[in-house]
């Protein structure tokens, strides 16, 4: 369920188009859930699904990048931006700006190995920096290091359990037959892309079934207990970034849905409709 100031958001009018199809794909599983997300505004709504559209779109681009699957250890970057410390750590050179370094991640993809924790981070830092932009993106991560799992300094998050699956979270898929000796297998963090696709760093753009039995395919010898997708459930708080949003160029991506704010919006007592 979606409130708006209070009031419930209904969708249900909404027509799908070709060019809105992932915002209504994301609108309607927010409405449907029986979880209350709450918005001050149509425009905080619209904020939060424009976000997980750029997860989307950075974790495709990520994807056609070329960066390869690598333990902590064997990670590999570009020694023009990064300092790569023996654990796998990366750290940005001095006056290197955070957006650049971010952006050659995806220009050049070849120069980079690294494991599925570090691959979301990045993920979700080119969302937000495609969001914000360069200047604030740069003010909010000017201590920018990257390391497995660990978001870095500014990074928002929003952690829960539960099955309210949506476009742009990241998932995590558990593999408790791993082999130990690999235990870079033991799982795999995954976005949401939508309409069940996946991409999951190393494996590729699957649907779930395409993870579990990659995942499978790499469990200790005898093993019998499958990988399975948890109810473990992560995205980025849209409520952190909306107010650098003033500095944001309005201009919609080639494949991101038209704005919400083109829709027409009527209110019958405690009810708002979207047609």
């Amino acid at each position: 369920m979606i409130k708006i100031n209070n009031k419930v958001l209904d969708v249900s009018q909404i027509q799908p188009v070709i060019q809105s199809a992932k915002s209504l794909e994301i609108l309607h599983l927010l409405a449907g859930y029986p979880n209350v997300y709450e918005y001050a505004s149509l425009g905080e709504l619209e904020f939060e699904i424009q976000l997980r559209l750029r997860v989307i779109e950075a974790a495709i681009s990520l994807e056609n990048s070329h960066a390869e699957f690598s333990t902590l250890e064997e990670s590999l970057s570009n020694k023009q931006y990064w300092h790569l410390s023996k654990n796998g750590t990366f750290t940005l050179l001095p006056r290197v700006p955070p957006h650049v370094a971010i952006v050659d991640i995806f220009l050049n993809g070849r120069l980079y190995a690294f494991e599925c924790g570090t691959a979301i981070v990045v993920t979700f830092l080119k969302a937000i920096l495609d969001l914000i932009g360069p200047r604030d993106f740069d003010y909010l991560f000017k201590d920018l290091f990257l390391y497995d799992w660990h978001p870095p300094k500014n990074m928002a998050l929003l952690v829960h359990k539960g099955r309210d699956y949506l476009p742009g979270d990241n998932l995590y898929f558990k593999n408790p037959d791993h082999d130990e000796d690999t235990p870079e297998w033991q799982g795999e963090n995954a976005i949401l892309l939508g309409q069940n696709q996946f991409y999951g760093h190393g494996i590729g753009i699957t649907n779930s079934q395409g993870i579990i039995d990659e995942l499978n395919g790499n469990r200790k010898p005898n093993a019998s207990i499958s990988a399975f997708l948890t109810q473990h459930i992560i995205s980025l708080d849209s409520s952190y970034y909306r107010p650098f949003q003033t500095n944001i160029p309005r201009v919609t991506p080639v494949h991101s849905p038209s704005s919400l704010s083109n829709l027409i919006v009527s209110e019958i007592g405690q009810t708002l409709y979207l047609s």
